[in-house]
């Protein structure tokens, strides 16, 4: 019975030995640098919890606003993009008149700001993705408001640029899934997408290939005339258009790809 009796005294003992909680007697500035030194050395899983902590136990003041905007970006660069906004949701909701606040935005606009934005998809002729253009447009809209609110913050110049490679994508974007319809046959569908490109989007470079599908589609379903208007107003916007001239075969336009 005792040695019974011992080993549960030494697994007690074990327990509440690890259980210890090692950043117990650490001031908040201590704590701070211990989670800064876990950040810079990329170790995000272990920074999460100390940032957790701190914003605990500062709560109030403005080093536990600094700890959540950290832990944010600590979550996104784990990978994990949904904690990674809720977070920034949270301190946006709570903290309106932040000194941060321009970072935050800018943050937010970052996690959800993907530079490949399904283009890659279609190459490797993967099914197509609508997450894609959903982040894309929620980054979009915390870039604007970045910009809209905060036109002289440090961080408006470079979410001005991603706004613009944004629009720019989500436009290409349309007129891949407009060349992935035409090359199937599926031309009423390829022009759907092709219009919805020059409707939705304004001086972007894609509007010039979204004209030449809506050419090349009308011309396969026999609708001649709707064919020539849409060629005079390619001539008429593009006049030096590759299309219009036969060279772009050798730039592997959309239609080499499938």
């Amino acid at each position: 019975m005792v040695p019974v009796l011992l080993a549960a005294s030494l697994l007690a003992g074990c327990s509440a030995f690890k259980s210890e909680d090692k950043t117990a007697n650490m001031s908040p500035n201590r704590l701070y640098a211990e989670a800064r030194d876990e950040l810079g050395g990329g170790s995000y899983d272990k920074a999460i919890p100390l940032l957790e902590k701190l914003e605990g136990r500062a709560a109030g003041t403005p080093l536990a606003q600094q700890a959540q905007l950290e832990r944010a970006y600590a979550y996104y660069k784990s990978g994990d993009q949904a904690q990674a906004q809720a977070t920034l949701d949270r301190f946006i909701k709570l903290h309106p008149s932040s000194p941060a606040l321009d970072y935050a935005l800018y943050l937010k606009g970052i996690v959800n700001f993907n530079d490949n934005l399904g283009v890659f998809s279609f190459l490797a002729k993967q099914d197509l993705s609508e997450r894609d253009q959903k982040a894309a447009k929620e980054s979009f809209e915390s870039f604007r408001d970045l910009s809209t609110r905060f036109p002289d913050s440090r961080y408006t110049p470079d979410a001005k640029a991603r706004m613009t490679y944004i629009v720019n994508s989500l436009a290409q974007y349309e007129v891949h899934v407009a060349g992935y319809y035409y090359s199937r046959g599926a031309y009423v569908a390829a022009i759907n997408r092709a219009q919805s490109a020059l409707s939705d989007y304004r001086d972007v470079p894609a509007l010039e290939e979204a004209l030449f599908i809506l050419v090349r589609s009308y011309d396969a379903l026999g609708m001649t005339q709707l064919r020539d208007d849409t060629r005079r107003v390619l001539a008429t916007s593009y006049p030096q258009s590759r299309y219009l001239t036969g060279n772009n075969r050798g730039d592997k336009a959309w239609w080499r790809f499938w």
